[in-house]
């Protein structure tokens, strides 16, 4: 143990927030996670992970445990086969052509990772759901639980979702709400894929996931349980309503294939067996962030992941950008100069290099979106879909996060900061 001289409070047990913990622990710093949840559990949610985020979680030493929990021996290319939604269902786009690193697993319905399945005895506390952070005289952070209790720590990380109450602290100001409902809609269902060959599906839903695109909709195929059920996600978007605040009411809300066919007249026949199939699927409106966040900071309170960018689903990137935020900031912190004293040196380059890498792909996320969904004759035909996909994932993917990390480094040391 290294013995620093300063403490972290995570608020939020998630994906985010755990991968975060792991390295700070094993750096001997002084960390707690408080989780609103009751335990670690199932949350049911699919979770896709890119080249990118496969070598920030290498490089964070929690690969093996995520691919141990995963429904797959390792990491593998499962990149989306993007088809008509039309007719025959032709193949417009292949996403595979931007693959340089091949290890690019589809991670689905696992168990949230917990600490001590990787051997690390991480304080961790559930139940705690935080309502609001103060600033005590000393500078240290105060974080408030609903069950008025409360935790003294120099440095909180902000791993609360899309919902964050650490946003609210870092944001400032209470009139100020980014959050906004996009006018999307997306449909979950579960449908076991035998059934799907029997009602007479002819595309392929198996070998990788499918894109099948259409102009307003878009409907996301991949399957799960070693390939014997297909998850699937139908959207549903107006792209050209303005986005408003957040809906007050449910996100979730239960719905039929009588609805959601209604959204997908003319589309062609294995789109329409699979709404069929798609018995009671759940009705989830889409919440991203409008404008970006320019700033992931604020005192020694840091955000990651959806607490800093939700976006759109569209690239798949959103816990991607999520894990390369957290090895940005737990590589700057774990560094041996880093300490108290320098924190907000420290968190300076963290907050230069990440708002303008995650802003781009959340913008990058609503562009693919509308390119999806813009698929038809009379709008976008094959080619121009084609041409219009064939610049999305380069930069996503192949992102040189190693030369953030480096940079921020060489400032810290140019400043005097950190010693060479």
């Amino acid at each position: 143990m290294s013995g620093k001289d300063f403490n972290v409070a995570i608020i939020g047990g998630g994906l985010c927030g755990l991968a975060a913990a792991v390295p700070l622990f094993r750096a001997g710093i002084r960390v707690q996670v408080f989780e609103n949840a009751p335990e670690f559990s199932e949350v049911g949610a699919g979770v896709g992970m890119g080249p990118n985020s496969v070598r920030a979680l290498d490089s964070l030493g929690l690969l093996p445990a995520i691919v141990a929990r995963s429904e797959q021996a390792g990491p593998k290319t499962r990149v989306f086969n993007f088809v008509s939604g039309y007719d025959r269902h032709e193949q417009v786009f292949d996403a595979r052509r931007f693959l340089r690193d091949t290890r690019c697993p589809l991670l689905i319905h696992y168990q949230t990772t917990n600490p001590s399945n990787v051997g690390l005895g991480i304080y961790r506390q559930f139940n705690k759901r935080c309502t609001s952070i103060t600033t005590s005289e000393t500078g240290t952070h105060i974080v408030h639980f609903a069950d008025r209790s409360t935790y003294e720590a120099d440095l909180v990380i902000g791993a609360d979702g899309i919902k964050s109450v650490t946003r609210d602290y870092v944001i400032g100001d209470k009139d100020f709400k980014p959050l906004k409902y996009t006018h999307t809609e997306a449909y979950r269902a579960l449908v076991p894929h035998q059934d799907l060959v029997n009602a007479g599906v002819k595309t392929d839903l198996q070998t990788r996931p499918v894109c099948f695109v259409g102009l307003g909709g878009h409907l996301i195929c991949f399957p799960i349980k070693d390939n014997s059920v297909i998850n699937f996600v139908a959207f549903v978007s107006d792209h050209d309503t303005p986005w408003v605040p957040e809906l007050t009411g449910p996100w979730v809300t239960p719905s039929s294939p009588e609805e959601l066919k209604g959204f997908y007249k003319g589309f062609g026949p294995d789109v329409m067996t699979i709404l069929d199939h798609m018995k009671e699927p759940s009705r989830w409106s889409v919440h991203a962030m409008d404008p970006p966040l320019q700033s992931f900071v604020r005192d020694k309170v840091v955000l990651v992941g959806d607490a800093a960018h939700p976006m759109l689903p569209h690239l798949g990137a959103g816990v991607g950008q999520g894990i390369e935020d957290v090895l940005v900031l737990t590589q700057l912190l774990t560094r041996p100069q880093t300490k108290k004293s320098n924190l907000s040196d420290v968190l300076a380059q963290y907050n230069k290099v990440r708002p303008p890498r995650a802003n781009w792909v959340l913008n990058a996320s609503t562009r693919a979106g509308e390119k999806y969904d813009a698929f038809h004759s009379t709008k976008n035909d094959t080619q121009t879909t084609a041409k219009l996909l064939d610049s999305i994932w380069e930069p996503v993917w192949n992102y040189d996060l190693k030369k953030d990390i480096e940079d921020s480094i060489h400032t810290l040391e140019e400043k005097g900061i950190f010693e060479k």
